[in-house]
C-alpha cells in the first residue's frame, strides 16, 4: 500500500510534465471507481446498487468539477482516452485505489478485535515503510533536497501534523468500512474545497463547477441515506 502510494505520487507529477496534463489529472480524480473495483478483485469487498449509483454520480461530478476548472472539454475527455497522459492519469488513480485496498487488507489481516489497533499498526508500518524509501532515494538522487528536507523541518510542521491526523483518519475509516464507501464519502473534501474558495478567496466559478459540486453532494447523500 505504501508503495503504491509513492508510485502514485510520482506518476501525478509525471502528469505535469505534458502540456495537456489537464485530461491525465481529471482521470486520476476518479480512482473511488478503480477503488471499488480492486476492492471487490482483491478483498471481495461488494457494492449495493445503491452504493454503486452514489459513486457514479459522484464521480461524474468530479470530472464535471475537473472539466469546469479548466479549458479541457467532456469531448477532448474521450477524444484523448489513448493518449499517454489520459494513459498515466488512469494509472496514477490505479495505484492510489490499490494503496486504499491494500491498506484496509493489510489492517484486516492483522486480526484485531478492536479497529484502532489494526488501522494504528498499519499507518505506523506503512510510514516507516515510505519514510525508508524515500529516505534511500533523496539520499542517493537528490541528497541537497534531503538536506533541506532535515533544515527546514520547522517550515512543513503543521503540514506534517495536519497528514497525519488526516491519515489517522482514513485508516480508521479503510479499517471499519468499504474502501470504496470511504472513498465516495471522503470527496466531501471537494466541498469544502470549493467553498472556501467561492466564500474565502471569492473565486468565480462557473456552471459547471456549480454543477459538479450538486451532484458530488448528491453522490455523498445517496450513499449516506442509502445505508
Amino acid at each position: 500500500g505504501g508503495l503504491c502510494q509513492i508510485i502514485f505520487t510520482g506518476l501525478l507529477i509525471t502528469l505535469f510534465s505534458f502540456r495537456n496534463f489537464a485530461v491525465g489529472t481529471t482521470f486520476s480524480k476518479i480512482e473511488v471507481v478503480q477503488v471499488a473495483i480492486l476492492g471487490l478483485v482483491i478483498l471481495g469487498d461488494t457494492l449495493t446498487a445503491t452504493a454503486t449509483l452514489a459513486i457514479a454520480v459522484a464521480a461524474t461530478g468530479v470530472i464535471a468539477l475537473s472539466v469546469g476548472q479548466t479549458k479541457i472539454t467532456v469531448a477532448s475527455l474521450f477524444t484523448s482516452l489513448a493518449e499517454k497522459p489520459t494513459l498515466i492519469g488512469l494509472a496514477s488513480g490505479a495505484f492510489l485505489g490499490g494503496s486504499v485496498v491494500f491498506f484496509r487488507g493489510a489492517a484486516l489481516a492483522l486480526g484485531y478485535d478492536g479497529f484502532v489497533m489494526a488501522a494504528a499498526f498499519t499507518l505506523a508500518v506503512s510510514v516507516v515503510i515510505q519514510t525508508a524509501i524515500m529516505g534511500v532515494y533523496l539520499a542517493f538522487r537528490e541528497p541537497a533536497t534531503l538536506k533541506d528536507v532535515i533544515v527546514h523541518w520547522r517550515g512543513s510542521l503543521a503540514v506534517g501534523i495536519a497528514g497525519v491526523l488526516a491519515s489517522i483518519g482514513w485508516f480508521t475509516a479503510f479499517t471499519i468500512q468499504n474502501a470504496a464507501y470511504v472513498r465516495a464519502l471522503g470527496q466531501i473534501e471537494l466541498v469544502f474545497t470549493f467553498a472556501v474558495s467561492v466564500f474565502f478567496f471569492r473565486e468565480r466559478t462557473s456552471r459547471v463547477e456549480v454543477l459538479g459540486i450538486g451532484l458530488v453532494v448528491a453522490g455523498i447523500l445517496i450513499l449516506i441515506l442509502g445505508r
